[in-house]
């Protein structure tokens, strides 16, 4: 070999070590940055990885945890899809994938990568607890049950499963399930403000508002200041009408957590009820802040202005409203309304024959819940840890 062609291998060599070794670095460092807690630097030092070496799985995949850490999960399906096509086989990556789905609140997707998970690893209760909580979501309450009851040897003892297993069955109409997990819920400790919580939540979602009352009345005389009582305690006033109680538990929620979105978008609505729709605005718009994917909040909005006979703009939060909730009745009238009201009569028609065919499939849950006819669990959809 010529002394050139020593040379040029031997440089190509020393290059190739270089690239290596800033690829170790910054997946070391990238590491080291997520431990600590310091995302932006994590994610720095993961996209000069990838830069380097598109096919490192390795640094995708933590891209994908560091952008679900940051809630982008635009970014973190796009991460966690590349390396899902490196490693097709790898259930873990899977299970990012349908965390992304359902911590968007997009069950139907989570499902079936839970479901695959599943197939592949049947001893991963994480998997198996979110999938039966995305099929409650979903409203597949006996596929729910089917999934949670699985999971009974290792999380009897867990009270929050055992309130999910509870409603899941009970909604199934498997009530001895429903029994079985609530007997269990009995064997705990009768001064726990937590159980006495989670009783009034089963009552409340059975419809049993007195009984659902007294247990959290029980609750607050142990713990007053415990997260999601004063949401229990306000649902069950506003649906009395006691539209003045529900507020001021309302208000107590948000003392206690101030980031929790629900409370503020039920603020919204009791302030509607008591036509303070300045305060009313306020609130949902905070509520939104807080999470963009309430339809009741935008839907608040929307009647605030079209009240206010500000119709494009009530018409823009009826399409965030109808994004979110495309089956709802209550959203298609109103937004007929508001299109009649800008002279779109065309398009007006279209939503009432929309309307006239939704009545005829389904009951709208989303007036319901704005009127406190039904009941809605904000923790069965809350961030998994």
């Amino acid at each position: 070999m010529c002394a050139a062609a020593i040379w040029t291998t031997t440089l190509v060599s020393a290059q190739t070590r270089d690239v290596e070794g800033t690829i170790r670095q910054s997946s070391e460092a990238g590491q080291q940055a997520m431990q600590r807690g310091d995302l932006e630097e994590a994610e720095k030092d993961f996209l000069k990885v990838t830069a380097l070496a598109p096919q490192d799985l390795r640094a995708h995949l933590n891209l994908g945890i560091v952008y679900m850490r940051q809630k982008k999960w635009g970014r973190a399906l796009e991460e966690l899809r590349t390396a899902e096509k490196l490693a097709p086989k790898l259930a873990g990556i899977r299970f990012n994938i349908g965390l992304v789905y359902y911590r968007q609140g997009k069950y139907h997707e989570a499902i079936p990568l839970f479901e695959s998970v599943i197939r592949d690893q049947p001893d991963f209760p994480k998997a198996r607890q979110l999938l039966g909580l995305a099929y409650m979501l979903d409203e597949r309450f006996a596929d729910a049950a089917q999934a949670l009851e699985k999971l009974w040897p290792s999380m009897n003892g867990d009270l929050n499963y055992l309130y999910e297993l509870a409603l899941s069955a009970g909604k199934a109409g498997r009530h001895d399930l429903e029994e079985r997990a609530l007997a269990r819920l009995l064997e705990a400790d009768q001064q726990s403000a937590d159980l006495h919580l989670l009783f009034g939540k089963t009552y409340l979602s059975r419809g049993e508002d007195e009984r659902a009352l007294a247990e959290l009345e029980k609750a607050a005389e142990i713990n007053p200041k415990l997260p999601m009582l004063h949401y229990h305690l306000g649902l069950i006033y506003k649906r009395k009408h006691d539209y003045e109680k529900a507020k001021a538990e309302f208000l107590e929620d948000v003392a206690i957590e101030p980031d929790v979105a629900y409370s503020y978008d039920e603020l919204g609505t009791v302030s509607l009820d008591l036509v303070q729709e300045d305060e009313a605005r306020g609130y949902f718009e905070q509520a939104l802040k807080r999470n963009s994917k309430l339809p009741t909040a935008w839907y608040g909005l929307a009647k605030i202005e079209r009240e206010g006979k500000h119709y494009a703009e009530a018409l823009k939060d009826l399409d965030e409203a109808s994004a979110l909730v495309p089956a709802s009745a209550s959203v298609h009238y109103l937004r007929a309304q508001t299109l009649a009201q800008l002279g779109r009569q065309a398009e007006a028609q279209k939503e009432f024959a929309t309307v006239r065919r939704l009545k005829r499939e389904a009951l709208d849950t989303l007036e319901q819940q704005m009127m406190g006819t039904s009941y809605r669990d904000p923790e069965l959809a809350a961030e998994q840890k």
